[in-house]
């Protein structure tokens, strides 16, 4: 943090916050503390960003509603809130009224209730990452880290952090709304695609995943281990895209993504590779491709093929791709690729299946020349000190 006074715009902006929750009803040890903790920012979201106060209890709302005392308490818990205790006020005005136009949607038979707690489940787990995320970056800034992008340098007052915080939470429901309708469009656009083919849903599912990241986990420290996932994030996240796939989500150190074309899903898979092995920050990755026929529900995919694929990454070397024999049957023929089969490996709870391994295609020397460039660089990864591999 710096050594700094904050200038006059800066020191009006840290008087107008503390001004707004003694209002709220901090009292000034409070905001001491927390200015000297560097955790104003996060006192003023927490006591600020709902400024209405909870006044009615599970009864009132019920009644209010139409619904059910149960059934309020099961949506409640499907946003993720916990479920108020008997006469607690735990709901404000807005939350009233919110509720009162899902007891009418349900009354009116416009919207099962089994439809409106699973998009209640998706809509409370999406938004509780979503806030995660932002107090990860007020946080950060507080704490002086840098976050590349957000404040910009670890050279940040309370104050700038502050006017940051001011600035950004407002943007974040355009963002969402605007956001939430391009995905939409994306979502009915595929299954649009998949009405009029006739049939399921096709497509590969990959998985990628760092080797050797517990190991690294108990070898560095936190800010380490969060740079090298934010990192690992940035380059799936870019290649994923670029290719016109979609992430279907992170699981720590290992990314599930989907794409419809099987050269596509190649190209990801060996670019996924190609970018862990350039980048020091990021260890080797290793890769499992499946194709076949998928079963989607809530932007998730279920079925064998993604069992499979997920067996298949677990069992790849350190910087290769393994495919199945749906996808290598897809790409077979496809002078870009070179497909080495491999024996017979036995998978648990789906048996001995037959695997690939995908490499990029082009004249024999330049393979070699390829292979022998991936011998020097784990060799030199070995030896050089501060390389995570």
């Amino acid at each position: 943090m710096s050594t700094d006074g904050p200038g006059p715009e800066g020191a009006g902006a840290l008087r107008a916050v503390r001004e707004q929750l003694l209002a709220a009803g901090c009292t000034p040890e409070e905001l001491d503390r927390a200015e000297r903790d560097g955790t104003l920012p996060l006192l003023a979201v927490e006591r600020l960003l709902v400024d209405e106060p909870p006044v009615h209890d599970l009864e009132t709302v019920a009644r209010r509603t139409g619904l059910r005392p149960e059934e309020v308490q099961h949506l409640w818990r499907s946003l993720g809130y916990p479920v108020p205790r008997p006469g607690e006020a735990a709901f404000t005005d807005t939350d009233l009224e919110l509720l009162v136009e899902v007891g009418r949607a349900v009354a009116g038979q416009v919207a099962p209730t089994d439809l409106v707690l699973q998009m209640s489940r998706v809509i409370g787990s999406s938004m509780a990452r979503i806030a995660a995320a932002q107090v990860d970056v007020i946080s950060a800034g507080a704490a002086g880290e840098p976050r590349p992008g957000v404040l910009g340098d670890t050279d940040v007052t309370d104050d700038r952090i502050v006017r940051a915080a001011q600035a950004l939470l407002p943007i974040v429901p355009r963002v969402l709304a605007v956001a939430w309708r391009r995905h939409l469009q994306a979502a009915a656009r595929r299954r649009l695609t998949l009405a009029e083919a006739g049939g399921g849903q096709l497509g590969v599912v990959g998985f990628a995943d760092m080797v050797g990241f517990t190991a690294l986990s108990q070898q560095v420290t936190r800010d380490e281990l969060a740079a090298v996932v934010d990192q690992f994030e940035r380059l799936t996240f870019d290649v994923i895209t670029a290719h016109g796939g979609r992430v279907v989500k992170m699981i720590g150190d290992e990314v599930m993504f989907s794409v419809d074309s099987p050269r596509a899903a190649a190209e990801i898979a060996l670019a996924l590779v190609e970018g862990g092995r350039r980048d020091d920050q990021v260890s080797d990755l290793r890769v499992g491709l499946a194709y076949g026929p998928l079963i989607e529900r809530e932007g998730d995919l279920y079925g064998p093929v993604v069992n499979l694929a997920s067996r298949i990454t677990a069992i790849a070397f350190p910087g290769t791709v393994l495919v199945d024999a749906g996808l290598r049957e897809q790409l077979a023929g496809d002078a870009r690729y070179v497909l080495r089969t491999m024996r017979p490996r036995y998978l648990k709870d789906i048996g001995r299946v037959g695997l690939w391994v995908l490499r990029r295609g082009g004249p024999p020397e330049d393979r070699f020349a390829a292979r022998r460039q991936a011998l020097r660089e784990a060799v030199s990864a070995r030896v050089e000190p501060g390389r995570h591999r």
